[in-house]
């Protein structure tokens, strides 16, 4: 009898243990950005974070590379639920909220004081459209900074709106198209991952993006000039599906956000210091480098109405009042 209660209690435990094990509730993350990149390693310090606060009870993993979605396919992949968290452009919401292309507005966010003053959590600009984003079932946990457009050629730079005439460009968000199309080129919309290869094939032959894309997907072995333009402000966002979000606990609840807080200013912080020591890879791998001249500046601003035009046209109430809200900071 001695025998079969002491049986049954160890076989309690080992279930209990099983069960506790069990309990762990684990969120898959989907990045289309190596895990080497700024947003990869911004990703890595938050699991980190996460998973010690929780002291186990939660756990990240990371599915980098586009291995599970590219950029364009999150918003629907996470707020469908068929993953619970993911990485993307902001810029990949502008179909259902066009209003999330006043980022793209050219020369609306040309200082990094203006960029902080938009994107801090609550802001006239980015409260409405979290709230907005809200409504797909992705809730935004943190945004990521990605630095300045910056414009990338071949053989020469690109120096004035001219130069994107009869060109095809890479763009990814409705406001770089309607700017590229103002200044006589063809818009390409090319997914980040997509990128090496558009530009390895002529697919493209102008390129946009961030400055730390050039390290981290060696762009300097299929471009070699750099143009300063900053003519926007580049954004990721890292979203949960709101159902996922809403099933966790309280404590669950808290250490994320914590979490999201702490590494949002973490690489906000950081990003000058990485826009940097990307451009200077690219330099020391062959890339020039050109920061237009005070009328170059000013031929580019030139070109920013026909874009603020079609986005108010486009984005409605919700359009008008980030933009005004963007102007006023």
């Amino acid at each position: 009898m001695r025998k079969t209660i002491v049986s049954m209690a160890a076989t309690a435990i080992l279930l209990g243990g099983s069960f506790a094990a069990e309990a762990k509730t684990t969120l898959r993350l989907t990045l289309q950005l190596p895990l080497k990149s700024s947003l990869g390693q911004n990703v890595a310090a938050f699991k980190k974070e996460v998973e010690a606060a929780s002291k186990g009870d939660l756990e990240i993993q990371i599915y980098d590379s586009a291995q599970l979605y590219k950029d364009k396919e999150v918003p629907q992949a996470v707020g469908s639920g068929a993953i619970e968290m993911g990485v993307s452009s902001i810029t990949r919401f502008a179909g259902q909220i066009p209003a999330v292309d006043v980022l793209y507005v050219p020369f609306l966010f040309n200082t990094s004081d203006l960029v902080r003053k938009a994107v801090a959590p609550g802001s006239p600009v980015r409260g409405p459209i979290d709230a907005a984003v809200l409504k797909t079932g992705n809730r935004i946990l943190w945004w990521q900074a990605y630095g300045s457009n910056v414009v990338l050629s071949k053989g020469a730079f690109i120096k004035t709106p001219a130069d994107f005439k009869g060109k095809k460009a890479r763009v990814f968000s409705k406001s770089l198209a309607t700017w590229v199309s103002s200044m006589g080129g063809a818009p390409v919309n090319t997914a980040g991952s997509e990128q090496y290869l558009a530009y390895q094939r002529g697919t493209v032959d102008i390129g946009m993006t961030g400055p730390t894309t050039i390290k981290s997907r060696k762009i300097y072995e299929v471009m070699d000039h750099i143009t300063l333009v900053n003519n926007a402000v580049i954004e990721f966002v890292v979203v949960i599906n709101d159902k996922k979000w809403k099933s966790l606990t309280d404590a669950q609840r808290k250490v994320i956000a914590a979490a999201a807080v702490k590494v949002e200013a973490q690489l906000r912080d950081h990003q000058a210091r990485l826009e940097s020591e990307s451009i200077e890879v690219g330099k020391k791998n062959g890339m020039k480098v050109h920061e237009p001249t005070a009328d170059e500046v000013k031929a580019w601003k030139a070109t920013a109405k026909p874009v603020i035009d079609q986005f108010l046209k486009a984005s409605g109430a919700l359009g008008k009042q980030v933009y005004e809200a963007a102007q006023k900071l």
